[in-house]
């Protein structure tokens, strides 16, 4: 059986972990033929401060924030290996490469530095882990990313170029028992700069691969046994579930739930590769299968929260009615900026989207907007997406909170609340 494993950031945020994951696939878990690999821990989130030190110039803080990220993986490469070895070496490598690069792109176009600087965790991670497996005796090829997955310069959200990928990665050599290890998240243009899939979009570069190699199965290892119903970490009485659809899960996904990246689903589809997601921390747990049947998760109500909203009400400027045209241009520019409608309303006189507040995508779309239209906005926002609900449970989830907007159609129902009035735990009626 061919299979494909993804593991995240949690599984190898530090040289415990990292050893765990080696033991995993050395005994309990069959071995793969390729896997895929996030950056460690809160790199990211890391990177990304690292950068806005870098278009601020501050020079202070930006050097901070590189050693520390520098500190962080060194530390676990001599915790894995003792100190002086030549993975460290390599680390320190791309980490010069990634100071210089800071110098030439600090001008360039916000999307554009972004996607050069963040990428970087996953090289670091998956130098890390392959020296390791290789340590162990699982012999690992480590795979460059960019070398396999073209897109588009699409920055911050590239589109894959989906004929020259398969035929990259199906030309890969095949060495018994040897497991490719690649990057998420990240690939390259036909000139080579480094782009970004979307934000969590290592579960996505493994469906990738899956497609491409007409795997069996993919396998995406979590710090959960599998896909519930609500985050767990908000609603305390969320329930796994066994069995959903692609078209389920997609329709989740969508609406926010957290467990798999959007795009994940749509190559896995095409070529009816079940998905399953399982627990790193508990591999003999049952986990969750997505595929093409329907499952329990098809009618189960299931609860997904966005925090951060952003409500904007965009109007004619001279009264007239919002028509075909105004929708497309607004849709269009949003769209332009890599922005997402989370939900979506319209009215005689007013066209209401709700968008994560992301301030680099949205001022350059609301200032194009404000030159033709009224824009009016409110912040401060908490979305609540049911899926399957009944009037009860809408009832015992609205809490007698104010509903700032609302949609409604046969499956789903969304409702906008104010942050203020919204608990940091939820609770599903039993």
């Amino acid at each position: 059986m061919l299979r494909v494993y993804k593991f995240g950031g949690a599984s190898i945020q530090d040289a415990s972990a990292i050893r765990h994951l080696g033991e995993l696939l050395a005994g309990k878990a069959p071995r793969p033929r390729a896997m895929v690999a996030s950056a460690m821990g809160k790199t990211t989130n890391a990177l990304e401060a690292l950068l806005q030190a870098a278009r601020q110039d501050d020079e202070a803080l930006y050097r901070r924030r590189l050693a520390a990220i520098r500190d962080d993986h060194l530390d676990v490469a001599e915790a894995l290996f003792g100190p002086g070895s030549a993975v460290a070496d390599e680390l320190e490598q791309r980490l010069a490469e990634l100071d210089a690069a800071h110098h030439s792109h600090r001008d360039a176009p916000f999307p554009f530095h972004y996607d050069q600087t963040v990428g970087v965790g996953e090289l670091l991670s998956t130098a890390l882990v392959a020296a390791w497996l290789n340590e162990i005796g699982v012999a690992t090829r480590w795979c460059d990313a960019r070398e396999l997955i073209l897109t588009d310069d699409r920055h911050q959200a590239a589109n894959v170029d989906w004929a020259p990928t398969r035929e990259r990665i199906a030309s890969l050599e095949q060495v018994a028992d040897e497991v490719l290890l690649t990057q998420g998240f990240i690939g390259a243009t036909a000139d080579g700069a480094m782009t970004t899939l979307g934000r969590e979009g290592s579960d996505f570069s493994a469906a990738i691969l899956a497609e491409a190699l007409d795997a069996d199965e993919l396998t995406i290892w979590k710090d959960v046994p599998g896909v519930f119903n609500a985050d767990p970490r908000r609603f305390t009485n969320a329930r796994q579930i066994a069995r959903l659809s692609y078209s389920e899960a997609l329709e989740q996904t969508w609406h926010g739930a957290k467990v798999i990246h959007p795009r994940t689903l749509a190559p896995l589809q095409r070529r009816g590769i079940p998905l399953t997601v399982r627990s790193f921390l508990e591999p003999e747990a049952a986990p969750t299968v997505i595929g093409p049947e329907p499952g329990e998760g098809d009618t189960l109500p299931a609860c997904m929260l966005r925090d951060d909203q952003l409500l904007l009400e965009v109007s004619p400027s001279d009264g007239s009615f919002v028509d075909e045209a105004l929708i497309a241009t607004v849709l269009t520019q949003f769209a332009e900026a890599g922005l997402h409608a989370n939900l979506i309303d319209v009215e005689p006189l007013r066209l209401r989207l709700v968008v994560d507040n992301q301030p680099e995508r949205l001022a350059p779309a609301l200032e194009a907007l404000t030159e033709r239209f009224s824009v009016a906005r409110r912040d401060g926002l908490v979305l609540l997406t049911v899926r399957h609900p009944d009037e009860a449970l809408l009832e015992a989830l609205d809490g007698g909170r104010t509903r700032v907007a609302e949609r409604r159609n046969a499956t789903t129902a969304q409702r906008l609340y104010r942050a203020a009035e919204c608990p940091d735990s939820w609770r599903l009626p039993e």
